[in-house]
């Protein structure tokens, strides 16, 4: 049985409770338009548009029952049908009452028997219950009429709040020590969780062995280089015959994790993340991290976790020395993208003029010596220095500010943390909020599949 999975941002969330609690006591009801990621391994929904029902179009509305309208489902029916998204119905139980009741199964069947012949789909839409206290629960509606609860129901924001419908994987001996610090309910669901590592070199290395080392269940490697002699100096457990041998970084890794023996399920993509099979393996999984010193792979991601609704952590380190053994400046960054959040692009990580010259020296490398030459574009950085320590250290803070927002124990929120910044040559660790946001991928939150891949005409050709 492939799990099912629902997500929604916070915001999106908040929402919802305003309109489906309003405090009267009686229930309300909801519709939603979902993106769907249609793996092997998970059906993902995700939140795209939020309808609320008004409360004048329900005929009936008491503690235990509502009764609408559909009228305003008509346009979300034909979006799903044309774009193969899915519908999802969320209603509340202002009791309390934690489960379907009998009126929402005969409620759910009528709803989704039409559904289905409105959209004409093999993939589940879902339906999904609030509680007073703003916990979701919910199920999946399959063609055949059966149903079948959801595997988990993420809601990402500045925490990122993961409710798992069916059992939590236990968590293995050699993580009961993590658990002492975190407790057993984050760690044991760590068990249960997908994370991506686009990136495998200075700062992706050290990821990668702490989540192997914290008991994630399942991990996505995706980088297409291989190891040289340069690596060896910040690549954890590579060795010179790596080097030698031209290995693949991704293999590299595969061989760590498999050597630690720890049962972690692991899916290794030698190729660059702008291809149709890194961007769905990546798709599937819970939380990314970006470790990529590239502007157009990290302006992918984020593009991507927006379109997935998918907690990112993008990770920099920036050195400058002078050449003769001094140190110009020596920084690391670590921010954290919220779906519908401020961006990299508004958080000022690069500029449309580092884009387009990254673009134009992969697509044609003269014609981007001729602007280079010309002083109409930067040039973009080669080999600059980079140094195992300080690279570990940024890894450590990112996956530290992952633990910080799975379970929130810090004095201040998780909003004054939105970027962590490290001045080595200065002695300082700076934080701060997201700051302002353009708004450039509200349209795009919670879509999910479509064609082209993530809208981006440039990546048609390599979608399959």
């Amino acid at each position: 049985m492939i799990p099912v999975k629902l997500r929604l941002t916070k915001r999106q969330h908040e929402a919802l409770k305003n309109h489906l609690l309003p405090g009267d006591g009686c229930e309300a009801v909801a519709v939603a338009l979902c993106g769907r990621r249609s793996g092997q391994r998970a059906r993902i929904l995700t939140v795209h548009q939020l309808v609320p029902i008004p409360y004048d179009e329900c005929s009936v509305r008491r503690p235990d029952r509502v009764t609408w309208s559909t009228k305003r489902l008509v346009p979300l029916l034909e979006r799903a049908a044309k774009y193969d998204m899915a519908i999802l119905k969320i209603h509340s139980h202002p009791g309390g009452y934690g489960a379907f009741s009998s009126l929402d199964d005969e409620s759910d069947a009528d709803l989704f028997n039409s559904v289905f012949g409105w959209t004409d789909s093999l993939f589940p839409h879902a339906s999904a219950v609030m509680l007073p206290d703003g916990e979701l629960f919910g199920r999946a509606a399959f063609p055949n009429g059966s149903m079948q609860m959801l595997d988990s129901i993420a809601v990402i924001g500045d925490d990122i709040t993961i409710r798992r419908g069916s059992s939590i994987a236990s968590a293995p001996e050699f993580a009961r020590r993590h658990a002492q610090m975190f407790g057993a309910g984050t760690i044991n669901k760590l068990r249960s969780m997908s994370a991506a590592v686009v990136g495998c070199s200075g700062t992706g290395s050290p990821v990668i062995e702490q989540l192997a080392r914290l008991g994630f269940g399942r991990l996505v490697i995706v980088d297409p280089d291989v190891v040289e002699d340069k690596n060896l100096n910040r690549i954890l457990n590579s060795s010179r015959e790596d080097s030698y041998l031209a290995k693949p970084k991704v293999e590299v890794m595969a061989r760590a994790i498999a050597a630690m023996g720890l049962g972690t399920d692991l899916e290794i993509i030698r190729a660059d993340l702008a291809t149709s099979r890194a961007i769905e393996a990546v798709a599937e999984c819970d939380v990314a991290f970006g470790c990529m010193d590239t502007v157009e792979g990290r302006a992918l991601l984020n593009r991507l976790a927006s379109f997935y609704t998918i907690p990112y952590f993008d990770l920099g380190v920036k050195l400058v020395a002078d050449g003769r053994g001094g140190i110009d400046e020596a920084v690391g960054a670590i921010h954290y993208l919220k779906p519908d959040g401020a961006t990299l692009r508004d958080r000022k990580v690069y500029t449309d003029n580092q884009l387009m010259a990254e673009g134009l020296r992969r697509t044609d490398p003269q014609a981007y010596r001729d602007q280079v030459a010309r002083g109409y574009i930067r040039g973009v950085p080669e080999d600059r220095p980079a140094v195992i320590s300080i690279n570990m250290q940024i890894a450590s803070i990112a996956v530290n500010e992952f633990l910080a927002r799975l379970h929130p124990y810090r004095l201040d929120d998780n909003a004054e943390f939105a970027v962590v910044r490290v001045n080595f040559v200065g002695g300082e660790v700076m934080r701060g909020p997201e700051g302002p946001a353009s708004g450039m991928f509200d349209k795009l939150v919670g879509r999910g599949d479509c064609k082209p891949l993530l809208g981006m005409p440039a990546l048609s050709e390599v979608y399959s």
